[in-house]
């Protein structure tokens, strides 16, 4: 006994936290340049549109990673990629093989991950980092001194402190921004089942703010360069993972590159089949000093602009959420809306689709509040797309917001505490009805294929309706899931809702 409180001891005692005082230089988005393709690009579309930005939505998975890879291929001066994850699978692999191959043609590329949840080894990081053109950064990591765990619980207050913001740019001119992170199953590469996501490409004036966003995150005092937080890797030890790499990725990678760099809507954008909307928008960010700073609503950027939208709404308000946690405050923020006579649609996921249990968890304690306040539920279904061919389950991954079906917010904002008040937060408010109504369309088009309308019955128990297979299917349980699955569930109502 005293053995395991010794070496208990010894584990907490190795519990540091890296040192953020470590030189580094300031660096900024750089101007294209006349002479860039993306530059004469965007000013010949410009020239020829009226809004002062253009916007296009990724909805499928292998288009928005084959955006990504085209603009790679584009670039020219620089490449600047901030998520809040990424994997060593083969959306990773492929997405670190372009990115490298653009730095062997000269162009500068900044990447900014977020640590906790990236997953992409140490070394993988020190490969990726290695390159003369290349600088990784890592936010708020945790020290690879002792225990990791350790580390993240020994200092919890900063570690909890998460940046969830997603961007990407290439030479200033275009972006991409939404919910997806760099994994496979953000681009539906993975077998067992898939995301509904959405980003948005966007070129114009916008992108310097998206840009003006990355710098403050990057240059933040969170911000360490990624030597300075792994181990040094000898070349040999590298050159070994390169072999490793190739033998694992080559062959599969090459497969997904050419099927994203040739989906169909690249084709159609390449054919000059498909043009990007004209509209006006603004970058909604919270500051990076959100995460050093004690919680209030005064550091709450984007969500306090965005319910300011909310609130200037006339008649409709449809909200896509992945994790839906309002607490009594976001109870009562909804029911105003409906009292003033704005419908509010909220699509979010069920149990079974939900990929963090106890979120779900503390989101089914509101349910009945939601409905008797006169919010439409809509609860994502899990086995929407089982079939013989396709045996993986769905899981809603869309962060976005419709008012009015006149302005659309696209970004990495859950309707949760965690997003609200702990993390950080991006995303795009476009004044767009063509965008607006396009999307609400195709949404209730086909909404009632993939979710449970969720209802109060005559007494007064949640109740979940959808229509399978043309056959009427009513149930009171949370539907898919087993009896240990729902215990589970209830346990983790221990879970403090101020942490999901």
């Amino acid at each position: 006994m005293r053995c395991r409180w010794l070496l208990l001891a010894l584990a907490f005692a190795a519990c540091a936290a890296p040192d953020f005082d470590v030189p580094r230089e300031p660096s900024y988005a750089l101007d294209p340049g006349p002479d860039t393709r993306a530059k004469r690009d965007v000013d010949t579309w410009l020239a020829r549109n009226p809004g002062p930005s253009g916007f296009y939505p990724l909805v499928e998975g292998t288009d928005s990673l084959g955006a990504r890879l085209r603009m790679m291929e584009a670039a020219e001066r620089t490449i600047d990629a901030q998520y809040f994850l990424m994997k060593s699978d083969s959306a990773g692999f492929v997405f670190a093989a372009a990115l490298l191959a653009a730095a062997d043609r000269g162009v500068r590329v900044r990447l900014l991950l977020d640590d906790i949840f990236t997953t992409i080894r140490d070394e993988e990081i020190a490969f990726i980092d290695a390159h003369p053109n290349v600088e990784l950064r890592l936010y708020n990591p945790i020290s690879r001194n002792g225990i990791g765990a350790f580390n993240f619980l020994g200092d919890f207050k900063r570690a909890n402190r998460r940046m969830h913001n997603k961007s990407f740019i290439v030479d200033n001119q275009v972006a991409i921004v939404g919910g997806r992170n760099i994994a496979d199953e953000y681009f539906d590469l993975r077998a067992e089942g898939e995301f509904l996501d959405l980003d948005v490409l966007a070129v114009g004036p916008i992108v310097a703010e998206v840009s003006t966003e990355f710098d403050s995150y990057w240059n933040h005092e969170r911000s360490l360069p990624a030597s300075a937080v792994v181990r040094e890797y000898t070349e040999s030890e590298l050159e070994r993972l390169r072999d490793r790499m190739n033998g694992t990725f080559l062959d599969e990678a090459e497969t997904i590159y050419r099927d994203a760099i040739d989906s169909n809507l690249m084709g159609r954008f390449v054919r000059g089949e498909e043009d990007l909307l004209s509209a006006d928008a603004r970058l909604l960010t919270d500051g990076p000093d959100k995460l050093v700073r004690d919680r209030s609503p005064d550091e709450q950027a984007l969500v306090r602009e965005l319910a300011e939208a909310c609130n200037e709404a006339r008649s409709e308000i449809i909200a896509l959420t992945p994790y839906f946690v309002p607490l009594d405050e976001g109870v009562a923020f909804w029911k105003r809306q409906v009292d003033r006579g704005v419908r509010v649609v909220v699509i979010t996921n069920s149990l079974a689709s939900n990929n963090h249990t106890a979120v779900q968890s503390a989101y089914s304690g509101y349910r009945k509040d939601l409905l008797r306040a006169g919010v439409e539920l809509y609860e994502a279904r899990a086995g929407a797309l089982a079939s013989s061919d396709h045996p993986g389950s769905l899981t809603l991954h869309t962060k976005a917001m419709v008012l009015d079906r006149e302005r659309v917010f696209i970004g990495s904002l859950n309707l949760d505490p965690r997003s609200i008040e702990i993390n950080s937060e991006m995303g795009l408010l476009i004044d767009s009805p063509e965008l607006g109504s396009g999307l609400v369309e195709a949404l209730f088009s086909g909404l009632d294929t993939w979710t449970y309308r969720v209802e109060l019955n005559e007494r007064g128990s949640v109740e979940w309706n959808a229509n399978i297979d043309g056959e009427a299917f009513v149930t009171t349980t949370e539907p898919d899931t087993s009896w240990c699955k729902r215990c589970i569930a209830w346990f983790l109502k221990i879970v403090p809702d101020r942490q999901l």
